[in-house]
């Protein structure tokens, strides 16, 4: 399963954030195995998504056919890899993990594909990430079930073909935008994964705090569940944190009480940013008058990638109105200066400071 859990930007600092939604070996391995939901029922929200895939999936069963080749894609954490395991279970087959960089060449994918038996299902994590070379031969297994292989090279070079059992595709996505046009339009069946609401969340963390065999409040679940970021991957590993400040400084229970101080320690605040969120806005309101900056401007500025400001911190901060993207680059909100506690740069402040700095210019 851990060959899966590749990023682009999985050397960098954001991995020791509690809020990041990206997969971390540490933090999670263990605890998602124990939390993970075996069962379509079992899985807490995407509701549209479970109703579509359930007719899916007993249209096929009824039929006695394979299930079509389904692309999940939506931000990290939300539980894409869970739904395979799950879809594999109602299909009633086996399931192969792998992900896109764990594939280097063509030979990888050809004998995992020659591995699968009728009706199974390769799911391929970030699979966006795949080699050009090697996606160029999922396009025969995927529509014919067939694997081409060239035998020799030069002019005695000769193509063989060799017929796979029927399988499902499942991929996942972060960014269904940069999968190349043929592979997207093999796949018959196309999901979006949606953020969970805070009641979503709440259900979630009840349910994990009971497998975990920890005592919760509906308040205290609530107070975690706000702020989880719609993630339950964060909301989990929230739990996990805040479930030993409640055994060694409260009763045992996490209440709402004792989940404010745990995540207070913790430096989240009421809308799940932590404290390189707050450094990251208040850089672009205090250095730069609340924008525009460019990206790589930024990143230099806060000591962070480009990539990872892109990825990591500005999804959320976009989705709450606290980050807004122009031609010109990245400008705080109004709203995001109010729950900091600092002034909106006026534009009358930005005229003047920026005439201060053409006139010190000028007299250099």
């Amino acid at each position: 399963m851990d060959n899966g859990r590749y990023s682009a930007f999985e050397d960098s600092d954001f991995e020791s954030r509690i809020v990041s939604s990206g997969y971390s070996e540490s933090e999670d391995s263990e605890t998602e195995l124990t939390l993970r939901p075996k069962t379509m029922d079992e899985y807490i929200g995407q509701d549209k998504v479970k109703e579509n895939l359930k007719v899916y999936i007993d249209a096929a069963k009824q039929r006695g056919e394979v299930l079509d080749h389904v692309l999940l894609y939506g931000p990290p954490g939300l539980g894409k890899t869970t739904l395979a395991a799950i879809i594999a279970a109602e299909m009633g087959v086996n399931i192969r993990v792998t992900s896109g960089p764990a594939i280097e060449k063509q030979g990888d994918l050809a004998a995992i594909l020659s591995g699968l038996g009728e009706n199974d299902i390769l799911f391929i994590d970030e699979i966006h990430r795949l080699n050009r070379s090697v996606e160029e031969i999922l396009y025969p297994a995927m529509e014919d079930y067939a694997l081409d292989i060239i035998l020799g090279k030069g002019p005695s070079a000769r193509s063989l073909r060799l017929q796979l059992g029927h399988f499902t595709l499942i991929g996942a996505t972060t960014r269904a935008g940069q999968l190349s046009t043929p592979l997207r339009d093999r796949f018959g069946v196309v999901l979006k994964l949606e953020l969970y609401t805070p009641q979503q969340l709440k259900e979630i963390v009840m349910r994990s705090a009971k497998l975990l065999s920890t005592e919760i409040t509906e308040e205290g679940a609530m107070e975690l569940a706000s702020r989880s970021r719609g993630t339950p991957r964060i909301a989990n590993r929230l739990l996990k944190r805040v479930r030993d400040f409640a055994q060694v400084k409260g009763s045992g229970t996490i209440d709402r009480e004792i989940a404010d101080y745990a995540l207070g320690k913790l430096e989240i605040d009421r809308l799940g940013l932590d404290n390189i969120d707050r450094r990251m806005l208040k850089t672009i309101a205090d250095s730069y008058d609340g924008g525009p900056v460019g990206l790589e401007t930024l990143a230099a500025t806060v000591g962070e990638e480009a990539v990872t400001i892109e990825d990591v911190y500005e999804p959320y901060l976009m989705q709450i109105g606290f980050l807004s993207r122009t031609p010109r680059g990245r400008c705080i909100t109004r709203t995001a200066c109010e729950h900091l506690g600092i002034d909106f740069p006026s534009k009358q402040d930005k005229k003047n400071r920026s005439g201060q700095q053409t006139f010190q210019f000028d007299d250099n």
